[in-house]
């Protein structure tokens, strides 16, 4: 089939090299021209494993092109995603913007090539299906006005005899960040939120070869299972998910610092209640809270949303709050080992919001930085990500070291931030002698006490 995705982030890169993968003919839009020139050099201008090995193989057999020319994609496309960015507003809303100005101009490029089906990628407010088609339909109405007869704006009925038809279909994606590649090809479940059987039909052809390959790779699991729900279920699913995977983090970070309270282990009790098939043990690893491009945006326009018809979600405003207060607890243990952190030299142990992606999106990284220098202490870091590309945005008060040693030397304590698997081969022994207090906050509970302990480190962790 063919495929326009426009915006090439997370998302839309994924999923336009993905599809162009499994043998869809893609063409990726980007308004960005250098960014536009790295991809066609078969290079991902973010970090995601296996991304660049696809889109290489993609472009070696001809099956994805990258341009900044939205008419060309628009023309090409018989499926077309709005992937752009929604980023949250200072209000909680998401700033749909860019998918405004997406949409119209879609609209205003829609010349009668044929039926097309518009694709909510990005995460948008529950009843943008109809607001996208709303906006597409203006575009077209602007570019056709002089096609139409006279006597005011056309309809939406009248405006399909002088332009192509479309319908707008909701397709929340579920990726993760550092595993979105795999998330693609092998997902939990498909959602497609749409009123038009054509429109659905399309939709389950573009994403048979996924639902077929999982299926053909191990027979004794069922096949990929496709939701079919109205645009506005669609779209709240997408909220829904995220929000109820922030609230289970929050719950067991409370349940930790209980934990720490009354000196029992949340290790053992998360493993305790994940093995209740009710429960489940994913999203169970308390810590130092959650981050990223999606948990805190998605909750807080969930909440706006809620509060725009009348109702508070409380919960989920408890959730956020929770994690608020969790950021502060490696600070808080500090402060209890080192007592006073003026002077004192502070080695964090990652930066990016998650492991295997150099995301820095609302990490908690940068709200430890921010308030270990308003207590007046000295901050390093060491990422293998961050460290080894040199990327500094959104960095200030911070000395990025370029390996684990560097970081060690001189520092009076280190905090586990981030879980990056090479965390665990370290030669913390060679650290502990470089410090000049071994101390090691597990702010991810994700080294072993008693190894930390033999080579000489006083470990904290946090529900422990």
């Amino acid at each position: 089939m063919r495929v326009c995705v426009i915006g090439t982030g997370y998302v839309g890169l994924v999923t336009g090299a993905c599809l162009a993968h499994i043998g869809h003919d893609v063409i990726c839009v980007d308004n960005n021209e250098e960014k536009v020139k790295i991809m066609k050099a078969g290079q991902s201008p973010i970090f995601e494993p296996g991304l660049s090995e696809i889109m290489q193989d993609a472009i070696q057999n001809g099956k994805i092109k990258f341009t900044t020319d939205l008419a060309a994609g628009v023309k090409h496309g018989d499926i077309l995603f709005i992937a752009v960015g929604t980023p949250p507003l200072p209000t909680g809303e998401s700033d749909t913007r860019y998918v405004e100005a997406v949409a119209k101009e879609i609209g205003t490029n829609l010349n009668g090539d044929g039926y097309k089906v518009i694709v909510n990628k990005s995460t948008v407010p529950i009843g943008s299906g109809d607001w996208v088609r709303m906006i597409v339909l203006d575009g077209v109405a602007e570019d056709q006005k002089n096609l139409v007869p006279a006597g005011g704006a056309p309809s939406g009925d009248e405006l399909s005899k002088y332009s192509a038809a479309f319908d707008v279909v909701s397709n929340p994606e579920f990726l993760r960040e550092g595993s979105a590649v795999y998330d693609t090809f092998n997902p939990d479940r498909i959602v497609l939120g749409g009123n038009n059987p054509k429109a659905i039909a399309m939709m389950k052809e573009l994403y048979d070869p996924i639902v077929e390959r999982q299926h053909a790779e191990d027979k004794s699991q069922p096949p990929v299972p496709v939701l079919v729900t109205d645009l506005s279920s669609a779209e709240m699913i997408k909220y829904a998910a995220n929000a109820f995977l922030a609230t289970k983090i929050s719950f067991i970070n409370e349940v930790a610092n209980i934990c720490d309270r009354v000196g029992a282990d949340v290790t053992q009790v998360a493993k305790g209640i994940g093995l209740d098939s009710r429960i489940g043990n994913k999203f169970l690893n308390a810590g130092i809270g959650w981050g990223g491009s999606c948990f805190p945006k998605d909750v807080s326009a969930l909440i706006h949303t809620a509060d725009d018809y009348g109702y508070e979600a409380q919960l989920l405003k408890s959730a956020v709050s929770v994690n608020e207060r969790q950021r502060l607890i490696a600070l808080e243990k500090l402060q209890q080992v080192l007592k006073i952190l003026k002077g004192k030299t502070v080695g964090l142990l990652g930066l990016t919001f998650k492991p295997d992606t150099d995301d820095l999106r609302d990490a908690p990284a940068l709200n430890l930085i921010e308030q270990l220098n308003r207590l007046g202490a000295k901050v390093k870091a060491y990422d293998p990500i961050i460290s080894q590309t040199g990327m500094r945005h959104g960095l200030s008060g911070v000395v990025v070291e370029t390996d684990a040693e560097r970081l060690a030397d001189g520092c009076d304590a280190l905090v586990v931030v981030t879980e990056w698997e090479q965390f665990q081969t370290l030669d913390y022994g060679k650290m502990a002698q470089l410090m000049d207090h071994p101390v090691v906050i597990d702010g991810r509970n994700f080294l072993n006490p008693e190894t930390m302990v033999r080579f000489g480190f006083q470990y904290v962790g946090v529900g422990r």
